[in-house]
This record gives C-alpha cells, sequence and structure tokens, in this order.
C-alpha cells in the first residue's frame, strides 16, 4: 500500500512541474517575446505567429483563446503554433480577437504573465509579398535575388538570383497595381537590361537613350499596362569617416520619365526633367491622372550633399495622348518641413500618400532619422505616423490592393539589416502596432545574414520564373526610343 501511495505522489508532483496548476505566481507584466506580438493586428489569413520568450525558463505555455476555439501550445522557450490549428482559430474568430495567456516555469516554479491580444481583421491581406534579399553591402554584390513568400504559411520561392546569373545583379522589382503576371526589375551586369513581363510574355529592354541620363531606375506603373513612369538617375556614393554615419548616396542628376510601352519610346516634359532641378521617385495616382515625384534645386555633389532636399510635387498626365500638365503642384515643401521626401506611395483607394522624410538627401535607407509620414490627399494635411516609426531607420513601403494593410521596410531591431513589418490601416486614417513578418522559426531573424529590400504585396503567385525568363535574359536588348521633351 505504501509503495502505491509513493508512486500516486510523485505522479502528482511530476505533473504539477510538468504543467501550470493553481498555485500560480501572477505578473502584471506582458512577456517578453520575440517578436514582439503583443497587441497586434492581423489579416484573417495570416500563418501563425511563432514567438519566443526571451527571459530565462525552463518550459513554457501558452494558451491561445477566441470566442469560438481554443488551443494550447508547449515548448522549451519557443511557441511554434501547428497550422492548422491557427487557421481554424483565425476562421472562427475574424473580427474579434484571440486571447494569449502564456506561462512559464522557473526553477521549479511557474509564473503567469499579463495577457495580450492578437486583434483579428475580416480585411485580408494579399497573400503573397515579393522582396529583394541581399547582404548589406557598399560597392559589391554578393549573393542577391529576388524571392517570394506566402503570408498564409512559411513558403518562400526563388523567382530569380544570381546563382542562375553569376555576377548578375537584380534590383527595383515592380508590379503593375499588385499584379503578379505584370512586373519589371532591372538587370545589371554583362547581359544586363531592364526585363519586362506582361501576361507571360518576357522582354529585354535597353532603356539608355542617348538623350537620357541613364538606363531607367526607379520605376512605377501606370494602372493600365500601357506605360511604367521611371527616373532616370546618375547615383553616386561616399564613405563618412564619422562612427556614426557609414554611407552616402546621392544624385548628380536625375529627371523622371515615362516608357509608353505600347510605342516603345520614353517621353517626358520639360517640368520633370529640368536642367535646374534634381526630379526622382515618380509614382502615378490609382486613376493615372497624376504623377507625384520628388524634385530639389540643383546642387554641387557631393560639397552640397547635405543641404539638398526634396519636396514632394504633383503633374498631371493624359494616358490618352500621353501628354503632361503645364505646371507641378507643390504637396510637401522642403522649405516648410527643412527635410527631405522620398518614395511616395498611394494608397490604390486614393485617399492616403505615405513617403519617408529624412534630413537630406533622397536615399534614406542610409539615414536613421528617416521616418514614414502620411498625407491626407483631401485635406492636403501631413503628419509622421507614430505608432509605425523607430529610432531606426523606416523606409521603403508598399500598400495592400484593397489599401487596410502597409508592409515597410525597418532596420529598429539592430540598425542593419532591414527586415518587414507589417500594418493595418484603418478607414480613419490611424495604423496599428506593426508586426514583423512571421516566420516558422522565431530565431530567424537573429540568425539569418541578409536584407530584405523593397518589400512588395502581390495578388498571388508569381508564375515567371528565373528559368523561365533565361531564353530573354540571354538575348540582345530591345532599344527604347527617345521623344524630345514637349
Amino acid at each position: 500500500m505504501g509503495i502505491y501511495i509513493v508512486f500516486a505522489l510523485a505522479a502528482v508532483m511530476i505533473s504539477s512541474c510538468s504543467k501550470p496548476g493553481k498555485n500560480l505566481k501572477e505578473i502584471d507584466a506582458l512577456p517578453d517575446i520575440f517578436p514582439d506580438y503583443c497587441d497586434v493586428v492581423v489579416p484573417s489569413n495570416i500563418a501563425p505567429l511563432n514567438f519566443k520568450l526571451i527571459d530565462e525558463a525552463e518550459k513554457i505555455e501558452a494558451s491561445i483563446e477566441g470566442t469560438t476555439g481554443k488551443i494550447s501550445v508547449r515548448g522549451k522557450y519557443k511557441i511554434i503554433i501547428p497550422p492548422e490549428k491557427w487557421q481554424r482559430l483565425l476562421k472562427e474568430n475574424s473580427g474579434s480577437s484571440l486571447n494569449v495567456t502564456l506561462f512559464a516555469r522557473t526553477e521549479g516554479n511557474w509564473i503567469k504573465y499579463k495577457p495580450f491580444s492578437i486583434n483579428i481583421k475580416g480585411d485580408q491581406v494579399d497573400p503573397w509579398i515579393v522582396y529583394r534579399l541581399i547582404a548589406p553591402g557598399y560597392e559589391t554584390w554578393s549573393e542577391m535575388g529576388i524571392y517570394q513568400r506566402n503570408l498564409t504559411s512559411f513558403d518562400q520561392e526563388t523567382i530569380i538570383n544570381n546563382r542562375m546569373l553569376p555576377g548578375a545583379c537584380m534590383n527595383c522589382h515592380s508590379f503593375r497595381a499588385n499584379d503578379p503576371d505584370n512586373m519589371m526589375f532591372h538587370l545589371r551586369g554583362n547581359i544586363g537590361g531592364t526585363i519586362l513581363v506582361q501576361d507571360g510574355n518576357t522582354v529585354k529592354l535597353n532603356t539608355k537613350a542617348k538623350e537620357t541620363i541613364s538606363n531607367c531606375v526607379y520605376p512605377y506603373w501606370h494602372p493600365s499596362h500601357d506605360f511604367i513612369a521611371y527616373s532616370v538617375n546618375n547615383i553616386q556614393q561616399v564613405f563618412h569617416s564619422i562612427k556614426e554615419k557609414r554611407i552616402e548616396v546621392f544624385d548628380s542628376k536625375s529627371d523622371v520619365v515615362v516608357y509608353d510601352i505600347r510605342n516603345n519610346k520614353l517621353i517626358t516634359s520639360k517640368i520633370i526633367s529640368s536642367d535646374e532641378s534634381f526630379e526622382t521617385f515618380p509614382a502615378f495616382s490609382p486613376d493615372g491622372k497624376s504623377i507625384f515625384f520628388c524634385t530639389a534645386k540643383r546642387g554641387i555633389q557631393p560639397e552640397e550633399y547635405d543641404k539638398i532636399k526634396y519636396s514632394l510635387c504633383r503633374i498631371d498626365f493624359d494616358a490618352s495622348s500621353g501628354s503632361f500638365g503645364e505646371k507641378a503642384d507643390t504637396l510637401v515643401s522642403s522649405f516648410q518641413t527643412g527635410k527631405s521626401v522620398s518614395f511616395p506611395r498611394i494608397s490604390p483607394d486614393g485617399k492616403t500618400l505615405l513617403f519617408t522624410l529624412s534630413d537630406y538627401g533622397n536615399f534614406s535607407i542610409w539615414h536613421r532619422e528617416a521616418d514614414l509620414y502620411q498625407l491626407d490627399l483631401e485635406s492636403g494635411n501631413f503628419r509622421p505616423i507614430d505608432v509605425i516609426n523607430s529610432s531606426e531607420t523606416e523606409s521603403y513601403h508598399s500598400w495592400s490592393s484593397n489599401s487596410r494593410w502597409l508592409i515597410f521596410s525597418s532596420r529598429r531591431m539592430d540598425g542593419l539589416y532591414t527586415r518587414p513589418y507589417i500594418t493595418f490601416a484603418g478607414d480613419d486614417g490611424s495604423f496599428s502596432k506593426p508586426f514583423m513578418v512571421p516566420q516558422k522559426d522565431p530565431d530567424f531573424y537573429e540568425e539569418f545574414l541578409r536584407s530584405f529590400n523593397v518589400p512588395e504585396f502581390v495578388t498571388g503567385k508569381v508564375r515567371a520564373d528565373g528559368r523561365s525568363m533565361l531564353k530573354a535574359i540571354g538575348s540582345p536588348p530591345k532599344d527604347v526610343n527617345f521623344e524630345p521633351k514637349d
């Protein structure tokens, strides 16, 4: 009889140590987890938000409970949520929230952290994102590529990389209205050119005309299939001698042009290709009737690199005639802000324009002070998005096709690598606390030594891949013509 009592007591002791019981020490503080998913807003089709506890623990357990459904997940220091159970919870609680309670065992005793919420929006996010992975280097490029990631799972696929094309650099990928079947990117190197993919057809273009400064650089598609706006830039870089700053990238010349795809020609206007100014970062309005762009008074580079500050302007565009307006309107003036605008991006519903604001110049990725701002296109008012911004660089950003989600790159984690974050955009112009794009392993971002560059939402999988494009890439490029300024 005594033996059975000992065994019974031992079983109770083991059970009480292996999972949380009634004798818990409750802590009135949120758990320190990575990535930080406490009180975030997520779409109902996002992959599991796996995380780890930063505090030392022997074992942890998470209770994830909605109005309908509940799951418990255990781990040593990571919470890896089963995908099927997670998706069921999201579906059943769309428009509501999940309550997450984390327990941790330390020195044989269990503690209970203050619960946090995960709010689920019924507005789904575009299921795929496309980005470039690259080391944060300066003058040379090592392994790099353009990849696509399924946000509903953890699947990543290669679109093209320089293993397929040794010595090549690929950059500036862009899509027409989040459409995966209409994309373009630039190739630099011996077989360089602009690769244009439209509904399964691929062509390589030589976009350098004798009248232009350079090959086409920063792109933005017209909502139709007929035009792509580009900047043409003479880009230079120098290195700082102080440790607080690493590198400076600037334009010594730049203009804005529009590529007429059907007629294979570049068109422009004296207003957006002025000898007295630098013009760059064009972006069409969702209705295609305007081009937003950044412009600064021309200066001497590199001597005046920190004096050149860009304003945000808008000019009319008539797609039927391929003509431009006779004047440009200034929406955000560098004389007013004392700072410099880059990367204007308009929500597909046409209500809000986001831009990056930094102290000077237009290559904000190297500016720690760079923050995201929003401009109400109806009122003309603009303000910083405080809930998004951090003490490190916020730079490139892209809207989802339904105008409800924004993805942006940030160096907030370590000041070196850019990583992708997503935030919800409300009807009232507000944004939610951003969350890192989830990965299967919570240690991923700390171990992965590549930057996520130019994250873009797309509405489906990019069907064109590097191997299917190799024939076009290996062929001679099609020369683009230039039409003189009006």
